[in-house]
């Protein structure tokens, strides 16, 4: 799965994919819960932790077979016996942590054929470390003062906006200032000497590495190129391309630990990154990583440079194959495998689809979705159409996707019966959606709007501009800025939404609570920023009529 494509999921409802906050989700529960509220309902009553197999049980949390994808929130990527063996005996003994530094980033150069490497806590850890090396140049005492960039060379990174993403957050919050360019155009035109770097995501023509290196490697700008969920190639076509600098999470595609970032590419730059870094006193402090992570990420890249990459892949086939065959012969169920092209980097995981018609088997997608992440034993899946989407042709469809990268030996027989259980259980057709109570209250108008936050208020205004029968339009005034409103009112149940969007970033605020005269109490559903309250009074416009004039002339005096 590429990271434009992870980018997405960040909107999504985590484990089974669905969308958070829409309307049409919303409409179908009286009493809509966040996410938060449900993973914290999803913890039975925790107990002394117990090691062993049952180490998460024990404290109240019921694991998941990953049949989505190496997801942060679902504990990416299960570690190679390799990584935990080399990090069990790695952390029984003490070392200095530079010479580990520098025998480890000598090792990674001879595996990967780099220059350098280095492993960072996450790769986005990474990214704020090469991004804090570059602008000081190894110079600690600008060094020191970063994020304040006063007095400072190198201010400004350029980011075509294809490359635009939540992650950049790394990069910015080093202080400096980013300049997103539409085409290669723009990008040569913004190169200046102030231009510290570009960063960017691998893409097509013209976003290729190799058609920025051209642009770039003139005016001596380094590269940063972002390949967090790609596989790593020995040697790296990033580098070879141009890049300065490639980025990769360890806990995803390589099976290193979780907490882990490889960096891979110029010394000069890595050595001025791993400056700003942990154990040093910089800006990049708060990025620590022990020596277990550290060697277990050079356990991996050991492993990855000898595992053998077509019998894994045929491994995979064959436990989505166990599953087709379970549930291909339900009625109406139609399933298809789908193996990654020869030489993909992405995330390359075979995907099985399993489709149906909901109107015959009465459940969708989605459902089925909910229903494996749920229950024991827990199920994560990807989900196609929601309720009421159909295809452009045909009857309607509805599907669930199982990726068989980050599951385990056994766990194809549990998922196959599973599926195969909820797919052939007997159910009446789901009964006609229930139509919306007329509205207790005409909301048209503006209103006052206080946010209570965990630690902070903030007051914002909606105006809804529009109320027909059940249906609401308007906008949201927050205190940065104006963004759409749409929602609905059901009685005296009230629910908005709307959706903050600047590049790189999506915030989706979902309210939804009572009507009370002029006043609305509720909740907000954040979806990965959980919950906040408010409450909104309608405001009485001026009862007052004046008459306007328009000056005869210039005025004669002020």
């Amino acid at each position: 799965m590429k990271r434009r494509e992870i980018l997405k999921e960040l909107t999504m409802i985590p484990l089974a994919g669905g969308l958070v906050g829409s309307m049409e989700a919303m409409a179908e529960s009286k009493s809509p819960k966040n996410w938060f509220n449900k993973a914290a309902a999803a913890v039975s009553a925790p107990g002394p932790l117990k090691a062993g197999p049952q180490i998460y049980q024990s404290i109240g949390v019921e694991p998941i077979i990953n049949c989505r994808g190496t997801f942060t929130i679902i504990g990416a990527s299960i570690e190679l016996p390799e990584v935990r063996q080399a990090m069990e005996y790695a952390c029984q003994y003490n070392v200095q942590i530079d010479e580990l530094a520098f025998g480890v980033g000598q090792r990674l150069a001879e595996i990967t054929g780099a220059e350098w490497g280095m492993v960072s806590a996450g790769c986005a850890a990474g990214m704020n470390e090469v991004t804090a090396g570059i602008i000081s140049g190894g110079n600690p005492e600008k060094l020191i003062r970063i994020p304040n960039l006063e007095g400072f060379e190198k201010t400004e990174v350029i980011i075509p906006r294809s490359s635009r993403n939540v992650y950049d957050h790394a990069i910015r919050n080093c202080g400096v200032t980013i300049i997103t360019v539409e085409t290669p155009e723009e990008l040569s035109n913004a190169i200046n000497p102030r231009t510290a770097m570009i960063y960017m995501m691998p893409g097509n023509e013209p976003w290729s590495v190799a058609s920025v290196a051209k642009i770039a490697k003139p005016a001596n700008i380094p590269i940063m190129v972002d390949a967090a969920a790609e596989r790593l190639t020995i040697p790296n076509i990033h580098l070879k391309a141009g890049a300065s600098v490639v980025a990769y999470s360890g806990g995803k595609v390589i099976r290193g630990p979780q907490c882990a970032g490889l960096m891979l590419g110029s010394k000069d730059v890595l050595m001025s990154a791993w400056q700003a870094s942990a154990p040093h006193h910089g800006p990049c402090r708060d990025n620590k990583i022990g020596r277990e992570e550290v060697i277990g990420m050079l356990a991996a890249v050991e492993a990855w440079a000898v595992r053998d990459h077509k019998a894994e892949m045929r491994t995979w086939v064959s436990w989505l194959e166990n599953i087709s065959k379970k549930v291909s012969g339900i009625s109406g169920v139609t399933v298809a495998i789908k193996e990654p092209e020869e030489g993909a980097l992405d995330n390359a995981t075979p995907v099985m689809t399993v489709t149906w018609d909901p109107t015959k088997l009465n459940i969708t997608g989605q459902e089925v979705a909910d229903e494996l992440q749920t229950t024991k034993p827990r199920v994560a899946v990807g989900t196609g159409f929601r309720r009421g989407q159909q295809a452009a042709s045909g009857p309607p469809t509805t599907s669930i996707s199982i990726a068989s990268y980050m599951m385990g030996p056994g766990n194809d027989k549990i998922v196959a019966d599973r599926i195969h259980e909820i797919l052939t259980r007997k159910r009446s057709a789901p009964k006609a959606e229930v139509a919306m109570k007329a509205p207790s209250a005409d909301v048209a108008g503006r209103w006052d709007v206080n946010i209570e936050f965990y630690t902070s208020t903030s007051k914002h205004t909606f105006l809804i501009e529009k109320q027909d029968g059940n249906y609401l339009y308007g906008t949201h005034k927050g205190e940065f800025a104006t963004r759409e409103l749409m929602g609905n009112i059901d009685g005296d149940e009230v629910r908005f939404q709307s959706r903050y969007s600047v590049p790189g970033d999506n915030v989706v605020m979902t309210f939804y609570g009572k009507i009370s005269g002029d006043t609305i109490t509720g909740e907000i559903d954040m979806v990965e920023y959980v919950t906040a309250k408010f409450t909104a009074k309608k405001t009485a416009y001026p009862t007052g009529k004046q008459r306007i004039n328009i000056p005869a002339g210039r005025p004669l005096s002020t």
